[in-house]
């Protein structure tokens, strides 16, 4: 589906305030994303506004998906989301394991569940990871490669085709202590130790995963990151808020 496609991810958080404001940011990026062949977006705005944004583009080059769901199914369970209310509503993906939502709580076993049930559900996986720090020693690559197979345990090599692995180092997302993105170089060696990792523990070289970037993404520095950075696509916070700045991300990566 997504083969020499981009993939733009647009995570809206806890924003806009009104459906009004998020339908006018929605309808602004579908303009823009009618004029574009090579890429796929998918926009992830608070569950509140799910059913209505997903209502008003139904062609395929752009997707309407949640923030994260509750690790059970069903039950009484106040408050929750679950991977089935998603699909009955024809929701088809899903971020989980963001830092945001870790620093909250959530642990490794808590989101491979929500991984599990996710992809049993037939929903597709924005899957995070990301380390909080960088150290002199490279510990990061270990807390690294220990987020992703804790997180994937379990999961079949068919349902990998269902994951995208976004790259989202926490000292990097924007208003972290002055964050900025990390250079090309540098993501580009954490992508192919990304893919190394799922390589070897699939036992197949040369692994089709689709790896995303994420953390301070603007007009400014996407085609870098995505020229040099050895990902498939990008994961974008608070830029995608601004129609204006978002629609220039999507043009740009639509080039590649």
């Amino acid at each position: 589906m997504f083969k020499n496609k981009k993939i733009i991810v647009a995570n809206w958080k806890m924003n806009p305030i009104t459906f009004r404001e998020a339908k006018k940011i929605f309808l602004d990026i579908k303009n823009t994303a009618n004029k574009l062949l090579n890429i796929h977006i998918i926009i992830c705005p608070p569950f509140l506004y799910l059913n209505e944004l997903s209502a008003l583009y139904k062609r395929h080059r752009m997707s309407v998906g949640a923030q994260n769901i509750f690790y059970k199914d069903s039950g009484f369970f106040t408050g929750m989301v679950s991977a089935s209310m998603l699909r009955g509503n024809n929701i088809k993906y899903v971020i989980l394991g963001h830092s945001e939502a870790r620093s909250l709580g959530e642990d490794d076993d808590v989101i491979n569940q929500k991984v599990q049930i996710s992809l049993k559900k037939g929903l597709r996986v924005i899957l995070c990871v990301g380390e909080k720090e960088r150290d002199e020693d490279g510990n990061h690559f270990n807390f690294l490669k220990d987020q992703i197979l804790n997180s994937l345990k379990g999961v079949s090599l068919k349902s990998l085709e269902n994951i995208f692995v976004a790259y989202e180092p926490v000292w990097a997302i924007s208003g972290k202590n002055g964050s900025s993105p990390m250079s090309s170089n540098d993501l580009y060696e954490m992508a192919i130790f990304i893919k190394k990792i799922l390589s070897d523990n699939y036992k197949i070289k040369n692994l089709g995963v689709n790896i995303l970037y994420g953390g301070s993404v603007n007009p400014r520095n996407a085609k870098k990151l995505m020229e040099d950075g050895g990902v498939n696509g990008l994961l974008v916070g608070k830029a995608s808020l601004n129609s204006k700045k978002f629609n220039e991300i999507l043009k740009i990566a639509n080039n590649f």
